[in-house]
């Protein structure tokens, strides 16, 4: 099934592509969250931009500035038409990102106008209820949705039809729902906020990934019902029941990375790429990367734009087997 095979392919075949350091350093790094603060996006500037920082690799500080809208399309659109030159931005991207190029969402632009810089790792996707929910497995959350699909909303930080729609969509599928359409979806910008939703109680799940979902586990407001990794992840992750040992047969693994201006110079292109996967092989990261769930996923320059290039691809085919588009 195209929806199997496509989403376990994201995360496959992955190696390390060294690039040349130029001589080039960002006078004022900056790096664009296209949603508000508390989200994925957020995250990977954040993260990112600190680490970089921290192991000597940037000498400056990384302003991160979070620009809400259309699932990232703000951003893609400010990038692209303001500020399409500009050496010293990234944006932070992911799997949503590709969805919504996939699916036409950002109007008049294409994966071609910016660079594909690296990635930083692969995001696994969660599903979640509030910690006090009555509903406890994946399976009692979609055998209600299937009795009763007005009785359920499912936030999550990415517009209808993008990548943290499609994850519960995926689910559903996976367990029998004939029309995933029924499935009531309401889209916030970023999980933060959608989160911030459940805990009120507008909503009664969330479809996240597991590095947004974690500060919210920790601090005992959510509980995670499955995740849809292949099988368990190791460490504090562990607890994690994931949906195929639930019987539902959903994986959904949310590549994280940066591209940058389709202007930008080879020299700060090839430093940029050249930072980002120094920082990948340290330890540190790696140490990060466990701490947060990201699985491993190291692409740089034209190995990981040929890459965002197939997801697109896979995500446009997904998109129609479950009548998101034609």
């Amino acid at each position: 099934m195209i929806i199997k095979t496509a989403l376990a392919a994201l995360v496959l075949g992955a190696s390390t592509l060294g690039a040349v350091a130029q001589d080039f350093t960002p006078e004022n790094p900056e790096c664009i969250a296209p949603a508000n603060p508390g989200g994925g996006w957020d995250f990977t500037c954040r993260q990112v931009g600190k680490s970089l920082q921290d192991l000597g690799l940037l000498d400056k500080t990384m302003q991160v500035v979070n620009l809400a809208g259309g699932g990232g399309g703000v951003a893609f659109a400010e990038v692209v038409n303001k500020r399409g030159d500009d050496n010293d931005l990234i944006v932070a991207a992911s799997s949503a990102t590709a969805t919504r190029l996939a699916q036409g969402a950002f109007p008049g632009n294409t994966m071609d106008e910016v660079r594909w810089l690296a990635s930083i790792g692969a995001d696994y996707g969660v599903i979640a209820v509030a910690d006090d929910s009555e509903i406890t497995t994946l399976p009692q959350l979609l055998d209600t949705i299937k009795n009763d699909p007005t009785s359920i909303s499912v936030a999550g930080g990415s517009a209808v039809g993008g990548w943290d729609h499609l994850k519960v969509l995926i689910a559903a599928n996976a367990y029998g729902i004939d029309d995933v359409r029924s499935v009531k979806y309401i889209a916030f910008d970023g999980g933060g906020e959608a989160v911030t939703q459940l805990l009120a109680g507008s909503v009664q799940a969330f479809t996240g990934d597991i590095s947004e979902a974690k500060g919210f586990v920790d601090s005992g407001d959510i509980r995670v019902i499955a995740i849809l990794s292949p099988e368990r992840l190791d460490g504090e992750f562990a607890d994690f029941p994931t949906a195929r040992e639930q019987g539902v047969d959903a994986i959904g693994a949310n590549w994280r990375g940066f591209y940058a201006p389709g202007g930008m110079s080879d020299a700060a292109y090839d430093a940029w790429v050249s930072k980002i996967a120094d920082l990948y092989a340290t330890d540190e990261w790696k140490a990060i990367m466990a701490a947060n769930g990201l699985a491993p996923l190291s692409l740089q320059g034209e190995e990981f734009e040929e890459f965002v290039a197939n997801s697109v691809q896979q995500i446009q085919d997904i998109s129609r087997e479950i009548g998101i588009i034609k």
